[in-house]
């Protein structure tokens, strides 16, 4: 049985796991590996490797219920477990993995971050503590196009979060990792660049600070910053080129031709495990290990037959490996280097060295940025301009000089050197220094990218393809409808018809977009918090990604976790106006009384009143939409003093097809009176699961079910959309309707606020 096609089968039977929207259960596990094994003993290529597929689909579906399995089973009272600190991230945060449960061994390990509270004596990765810990199954928002932190924290091992009410040390011994790192940290400390070196060196990115990190993204060098395959094949090298030089001093007999490949190896997997074997680092370690098995193997090998041979080693050794973007981004960067060579052979000349090393990495980053688009606009939703200028000089500055600078100072570290070992650091910095001297001349080259152009990105392979097969000589019609479908979003026009309502999943606050033909009108901008809001993290990347422009903000009150994201929105967008009951300079008044036009919906104020403003909850700006057949009422977090109030004026006017519950579902909120009165079928609640008011309230869920309204909620659903047109509405729930995939799921006690 050939190795590549076995390689292929592997992959293409754990890829189900990005799309399935449940996973088998284990007596149906059981069963198709049974039927596996079975067609794999036939002597037949098409039997066998059906039978070897679903043997791998079962690894790939056991894999994934073995990290469920905690999040179900461990969330529903307090556990008695041993644990052993990863990872400190803040006085009151570590990564952890518990590895006892009740006095007995956990296997595998499973990955835990513990928040809120503050370990009894000093802490270090390595420690091992007696804990008593109250559990919850991670929980992420979900938004079209947003970042997918539930994705992310699986395919990180790290389904668990929680708190812990008793600690007891039980080994308060730090890690050789944990220790040398905080010696290295120490020293590093009085260099400029100490965090960025930290980062390059040991993967260590928290201290870096964020102006560092955005311009490394805008210029597109941000992937230098992460442990890769980069720096780790770089210290497998020097190991590698080492032992191949004593092999010119050494009789053949006492050393195999083997020794450099294995030396590199061993090297490189002890590097990995130096800068805490993160997931990239761990991949590469599998790659470099699929690698030497293949070059040990005496066989002659294609570039293709080996990368699908390492991705295959990567996902037997971690199926949910298939879940991580950064698997994904990489893999794809291979694929793009061998088919740009392939397909697009860097030039030969005839001139000195320089000009064709020149040369060569002009032709290689120009590749990568053409080629890597698709990705890249799925992943990060834009990408850099200046990152072909960037990378021209950062490149070979970080690979050929700051990163050997920086393993030579890791290693002089361990010696007693210290006068050579501060010339070292200070050489590394000052290469540091002088890259991002010459990354902030560079002009802000990021473009965001809209998904009406996925499509587009697509047509530098395609144009590739075509010139290397003179498609456009056989086929000049193909070629031509391909290039006026993928550019279709110049000229195709807005659909007119119909409007719709997004409310946004932004946790604990309120976030409600107002579309039509391509504009839309906000009603509240999220919470704010300690270094960033729901505007910089969630709002502007959603509106950009589906191509639609704010023109209008309405603010219901002052409370930050509605107004926190207002300066951010105004940054980006200036021209915007702004309404609110607030009477702050710049803002149009939303009180009772006020009805404007907008795209052919009417929006009306019904509270407050005028003549007396209110400030807090009950001073929320009441307003309908509606056009003339469908209408939507925005409460903010009115209350019920609030609601008998509007009620008793002018109560006929608040009949709605929809209503945003007040309050987020707060039992001081949506009377019976209003609730009645309004007389819709929908309730919209925005809220954030394990918020401490245990919102939504049972009661007010209860009290609008009763009245026959559809129940739906952000921490249940996701992003909700609800579609008007004059055919009626229809509702899109992300989580369940749109995304419905196992790692979205609701894992946990079913009952937990939402």
């Amino acid at each position: 049985m050939r190795l590549t096609a076995l390689a292929t089968c592997l992959i293409l039977a754990i890829l189900p796991l990005l799309w399935l929207p449940t996973l088998p259960a284990l007596p149906l596990i059981q069963a198709i590996a049974i039927a596996g094994c079975l067609l794999a003993l036939i002597r037949h290529d098409i039997t066998r490797y059906s039978g070897f597929w679903l043997l791998f689909f079962a690894w790939g579906a056991l894999a994934a219920q073995s990290t469920v399995w905690p999040m179900q089973n461990l969330t529903r009272g307090p556990q008695k477990a041993g644990i052993e600190i990863v990872a400190v991230e803040s006085d009151t945060a570590y990564r952890a993995r518990i590895i006892q449960l009740d006095g007995k061994a956990v296997v595998p390990a499973v990955g835990v971050t513990l928040y809120g509270n503050t370990l009894p004596q000093p802490r270090c990765a390595g420690q091992r503590w007696s804990m008593t810990l109250s559990l919850r199954a991670v929980h992420g928002q979900l938004n079209d196009g947003g970042f997918d932190s539930q994705r992310y924290a699986l395919a990180q091992h790290q389904p668990l979060t929680g708190r812990f009410t008793h600690a007891e040390v039980k080994d308060a011994r730090c890690s050789l990792r944990a220790r040398y790192l905080a010696s290295l940290t120490t020293t590093l400390s009085a260099y400029s660049w100490g965090p960025v070196l930290m980062g390059l060196g040991m993967g260590e990115r928290l201290a870096v600070s964020a102006d560092v990190k955005d311009l490394m993204r805008e210029t597109g060098t941000a992937h230098l910053m992460a442990i890769s395959g980069l720096h780790i094949a770089l210290a497998a090298s020097v190991i590698w080129l080492l032992v191949r030089g004593m092999q010119f001093f050494i009789p053949v007999r006492w050393m195999s031709w083997r020794a450099p490949l294995v030396a590199g190896f061993c090297f490189a997997a002890f590097y990995a495990w130096l800068t805490g074997m993160q997931p990239p680092a761990l991949r590469t370690v599998v790659s470099l290990g699929a690698c030497l098995a293949l070059q040990l193997s005496g066989r002659l090998w294609s570039p293709w037959q080996i990368w699908r041979v390492c991705i295959a080693a990567i996902l037997l050794a971690d199926p949910l490996a298939v879940l991580s973007h950064s698997l994904l981004l990489s893999a794809f960067a291979v694929a793009v280097l061998i088919f740009w060579y392939q397909w697009v052979p860097a030039p030969r000349l005839s001139a000195p060295w320089a000009v064709r090393a020149g040369v060569n990495l002009l032709h290689l980053q120009l590749g990568m940025l053409l080629l890597l688009l698709p990705v890249q606009i799925v992943v990060f939703h834009g990408f850099s301009l200046s990152s072909l200028v960037a990378n021209l000089v950062a490149v070979p500055l970080v690979t050929f000089i700051s990163v050997p600078l920086i393993l030579l100072g890791m290693g002089l570290h361990l010696l007693p050197w210290p006068t050579m070992e501060k010339m070292v650091w200070a050489l590394a910095d000052g290469s540091l220094s002088l890259l991002f001297r010459f990354l902030t001349t560079l002009p802000d080259g990021w473009i965001t990218v809209d998904k009406r152009w996925l499509w587009l990105t697509l047509l530098p392979w395609g144009a590739i393809v075509a010139w290397r097969m003179r498609g456009a000589r056989t086929y000049p019609v193909v070629c031509v409808s391909v290039l006026v479908l993928a550019t279709s979003p110049l000229w195709r026009e807005n659909k007119t018809e119909g409007w719709a309502v997004h409310m946004l999943d932004v946790g604990q606050g309120l976030a409600m977009a107002i579309e039509r033909q391509g504009r839309v009108i906000l009603y509240d901008t999220g919470p704010a918090w300690p270094g960033g809001d729901s505007a910089q993290q969630l709002i502007i990347p959603w509106l950009r990604w589906h191509h639609l422009r704010p023109e209008g903000v309405i603010v219901s009150h002052d409370h930050l976790d509605h107004i926190g994201g207002l300066v951010s929105l105004r940054k980006a967008w200036p021209e915007m106006w702004i309404r609110s009951p607030l009477g702050w300079a710049g803002h149009d008044p939303c009180v009772r009384g006020e009805r404007w036009q907008w795209r052919g919906l009417t929006f009306s104020a019904h509270w407050p009143l005028a003549t007396t403003p209110q400030r807090g909850n009950n001073g929320s700006c009441v307003v309908k939409v509606e056009d003339g057949t469908h209408s939507l009422l925005l409460t903010g977090d009115i209350e019920a003093q609030g609601e008998k109030a509007m009620l008793s004026r002018h109560w006929q006017y608040l009949a709605s097809t929809l209503i945003q519950v007040p309050h987020h579902g707060s039992n001081t909120s949506s009377s019976l009176p209003l609730v009645q009165r309004v007389g819709g079928h929908i309730a919209l609640v925005s809220a954030s699961r394990y918020n401490a008011w245990r919102l939504p309230s049972v009661k007010v869920a209860r009290r609008y079910r009763k009245e026959g309204y559809m129940w739906l909620t952000t921490p249940r659903s996701g992003q909700l959309t609800v579609s008007f047109s004059q055919h009626g509405w229809q509702i899109h729930s992300l989580r369940d309707q749109i995304l419905p995939r196992w790692y979205h799921q609701w894992f946990g006690a079913p009952g937990d606020n939402g």
